[in-house]
């Protein structure tokens, strides 16, 4: 038994790379792909992309509906106008936001990445533009292959001049909510508009052609800190897309009629399609992956190629890791009831907040040159400033009075006519006999009311004595 058994050495299959998704100069080719999840994504993005584009063509009045008026410290939304004392209800807005995204996060991973995050909507956009000028994934990679010539020279120059076409148009879109859209697109391509806003139409539109265009997958992997905290929500019940290894292993080509048990192999036949057309160029047959951003690409891939072979399809899907391990998924858990009760308590202290917005505002502002004076008769005198604004789109007629003094003379208008959005500034006198005075220094009350509104602002009335 000294001869030796001849030994044939076979090399494992090697899957071409889709492109290193950790080197920026690795470009990854994305391939096209049709099914019901790339249609409902589809469908979602064109929703977020006609909403902000019409949003500031809707008029309200003499006004757009939605109008972020910065210099003027105005900000519109329909029929209310928020002041920079109304501020908080920004930051509820924003805390509410980021409760509702931990708790979409705990129950169903990454999907507003993969379905509604305007990086993800746009990039699929200017890849769209990429395949209709160059063309296919592979046809793309040829393409930047071959040495510069003419054809090469005006792809290039038709799909730079798109994604700027596209950015522009973005940016337009973006600085109208700030500017009033008609006033902002007749002056910024009459060359009149102000150097602000020619540097941020400008600024967005060079953001979004190097974002979408250029540095894509980088923004969510090495930028995005959401991909980088989003493990801290996610448990074994959050569902995610995942590849059933049980059912696809062991991988590997065979012919559509062959029994693959009979070849000892799984359902997968490694045609690397979830591959080629997965955005950020992972593999999802190698696990969950932070890079991953849910916008099932390969589920719909995978499902092709189980169509094709008459395999049951499924082999990746939107699951969980309790799924995929053989065991029950809970939905409602403790973390999950968390999220939910906190974004619920949140969302009720928000709508309270904004039913509390009261459509004016007074401020009082005393005298304070001379605490006091003593008229020709013998009447103390106090002297306020009093600053009242008319937060709502209409004018108003307010009403002015004052609590906390029994005989009083008030000197100056107590009824006022403030136009919409509009700050009065209105200097007021009382004068009260001294005799009437219980203290030197007494708290009164300011009482502003409006249409069944009502506010009040505490002073001093001093007499010195």
């Amino acid at each position: 038994m000294s001869e030796r058994i001849p030994v044939k050495q076979v090399e494992p299959k090697k899957r071409k790379p889709q492109g290193d998704r950790y080197n920026p100069k690795d470009k990854i080719y994305v391939r096209a792909q049709l099914g019901r999840f790339q249609l409902l994504r589809k469908y979602m993005g064109w929703l977020f992309i006609v909403a902000f584009l019409l949003v500031p063509f809707i008029p309200w009045g003499e006004r757009q509906a939605i109008l972020l008026d910065i210099g003027a410290r105005q900000y519109h939304f329909f029929g209310l106008t928020l002041w920079p004392q109304d501020l908080l209800l920004l930051a509820w807005f924003f805390i509410v936001a980021a409760f509702a995204l931990f708790f979409i996060t705990t129950f169903l991973g990454r999907v507003w990445c993969g379905y509604l995050c305007p990086q993800t909507v746009w990039t699929f956009i200017f890849i769209w533009f990429e395949e209709k000028i160059e063309g296919s994934a592979n046809k793309r990679r040829k393409l930047d292959q071959m040495p510069m010539d003419g054809s090469k020279f005006f792809k290039k120059f038709l799909k730079h001049f798109a994604w700027l076409a596209v950015s522009l148009f973005t940016a337009l879109a973006f600085a109208a909510y700030f500017v009033p859209v008609k006033q902002l697109w007749v002056e910024f391509f009459t060359f009149q508009s102000s150097a602000a806003v020619t540097f941020s139409v400008l600024f967005f539109t060079l953001a979004t052609y190097a974002n979408a265009g250029w540095m894509r997958t980088i923004v969510c992997t090495h930028m995005c800190p959401y991909a980088r905290f989003q493990s801290a929500m996610f448990d074994k019940d959050t569902y995610i897309v995942g590849y059933d290894e049980q059912r696809g292993e062991q991988r590997g080509p065979r012919k559509r009629k062959a029994d693959p048990k009979a070849l000892g192999l799984g359902d997968c036949v490694d045609c690397d399609l979830c591959v080629q057309v997965c955005p950020a160029g992972i593999d999802i047959r190698d696990g969950l992956q932070y890079e991953c951003i849910n916008c099932g690409a390969c589920i719909d891939a995978c499902d092709v190629t189980m169509e094709r072979m008459n395999y049951p399809k499924g082999l990746i899907r939107y699951t969980t890791e309790h799924n995929l391990a053989g065991q029950q998924t809970s939905v409602v858990r403790p973390k999950l009831i968390g999220y939910g009760l906190v974004l619920s308590v949140i969302v009720v202290a928000f709508v309270i907040t904004l039913l509390n917005v009261k459509p004016m505002q007074l401020d009082i502002i005393r005298d304070r040159q001379a605490l006091f004076v003593t008229n020709n008769e013998g009447w103390v005198e106090n002297s306020y400033t009093l600053k009242i604004i008319n937060k709502s789109s209409e004018p108003q007629q307010f009403e002015l009075s004052l609590l906390g003094l029994e005989d009083y003379q008030w000197i100056g208008p107590q009824a006022l006519q403030i136009p919409a959005n509009t700050v009065w500034t209105q200097p007021i006198t009382i004068a009260v006999d001294p005799y009437e005075l219980e203290s030197p220094n007494l708290e009164v009350q300011f009482v502003l009311s409006s249409r069944g509104h009502r506010l009040e602002h505490s002073s001093r009335f001093i007499s010195g004595g």
